[in-house]
């Protein structure tokens, strides 16, 4: 017998609205809906409550943290440093949906966003959201640091390319020509933005996680 937990699935803003009992409809309702807006609830009432609400107010929001670390290691890592950003990918399935986004650290506002795609992994995100996040402070030029939680995605932006190992299908064209684009751009700017390890054993979730997990 399956211990599974059942989830439910509002949708702010797809091809159809409302709350969903199966992943696979709410699948259905979102794919290839840009900006698409849709969160999982652990009961039928907290969903239906959230559909009522704006879906700023609940992405992102997590169980309380409570880190397992002592103070002596909390204190020589720190608090982030807020004059940042953070970036951070959801990916449900892998392969699966994925998207992508940046917030301010502090104040958690979102800054962009991009997909769902209907096809990608999160190390892509991750990757994708990173170089975004280089393009958008270069932009602005912003002094800020860049705040991720995947050492896969720095790596691959120091070695300025996408190391997946995700096959290219019809599919996932969309994602894939973001990522081409994206090793166009590291190979062709300089930057000197900072990029940080997001310390998620001291901080909790960085801020522009998705809450879905």
């Amino acid at each position: 017998m399956s211990s599974k937990k059942k989830k439910y699935y509002t949708i702010w803003k797809g091809h159809k609205t409302g709350v969903f009992d199966s992943w696979n409809v709410c699948k259905k309702h979102i794919k290839n809906f840009e900006g698409a807006q849709y969160k999982s609830f652990p009961s039928l009432a907290a969903a239906e409550k959230a559909l009522d609400g704006n879906y700023f107010d609940y992405i992102g929001k997590s169980q309380s943290f409570k880190t397992e670390l002592s103070a002596l290691q909390l204190k020589k890592i720190g608090l982030p440093n807020y004059n940042s950003i953070a970036v951070d990918a959801a990916s449900s399935g892998n392969p699966g949906i994925m998207e992508y986004r940046g917030v301010d650290t502090k104040s958690k506002k979102q800054l962009f966003i991009q997909g769902p795609f209907e096809q990608g992994t999160n190390n892509i995100g991750e990757f994708l959201a990173l170089v975004h996040g280089l393009s958008f402070l270069k932009k602005h030029n912003s002094d800020r640091i860049l705040y991720t939680d995947s050492k896969t995605a720095m790596s691959w932006v120091r070695k300025k390319t996408c190391n997946s190992k995700l096959e290219r299908t019809a599919k996932n064209k969309p994602v894939y020509d973001l990522v081409d684009r994206a090793v166009i751009w590291l190979k062709n700017n300089d930057y000197s933005t900072t990029i940080v390890k997001w310390e998620t054993k001291a901080w909790g979730e960085i801020p522009a996680d998705f809450g879905r997990k």
